[in-house]
């Protein structure tokens, strides 16, 4: 599976970005995909995750502000992004994985990541 991450860019805060990753492989609707974000120098985070059957899970840092979603058809993911605050500034990176879980070191490919910077 290969991904490619789009849709970062600069917000102010309280505006809203939406992100997608773009999957190839004819077995996207069988991976879990998930969005993790890296601040400079800190460790790389679990955002969201949405399993193949539907189910999401988020960290409570973005509970009730971002949206995970998938289109199976079209091999995206999506990530919205609403109230946005300046902490959410990092590089945002898609990931695939064969079962829901919040440690970055259990997903199998990776995207290259896109930088959401949001101002305050």
């Amino acid at each position: 599976v290969q991904l490619q991450a789009s849709g970062g860019g600069l917000v102010q805060a309280g505006g809203s970005l939406r992100l997608s990753c773009a999957a190839s492989g004819r077995t996207f609707s069988s991976y879990t995909l998930g969005w993790f974000r890296q601040a400079p120098g800190k460790e790389r985070e679990f955002v969201a995750a949405i399993s193949w059957s539907g189910g999401t899970y988020y960290a409570d840092s973005v509970k009730g502000r971002f949206t995970i979603s998938r289109d199976n058809a079209k091999n995206t993911v999506y990530l919205q992004m609403d109230s946005l605050k300046p902490e959410d500034t990092a590089v945002y990176y898609c990931a695939a994985g064969t079962r829901l879980r919040v440690l970055p070191n259990l997903y199998d490919y990776w995207g290259q990541g896109t930088q959401v910077t949001v101002s305050s």
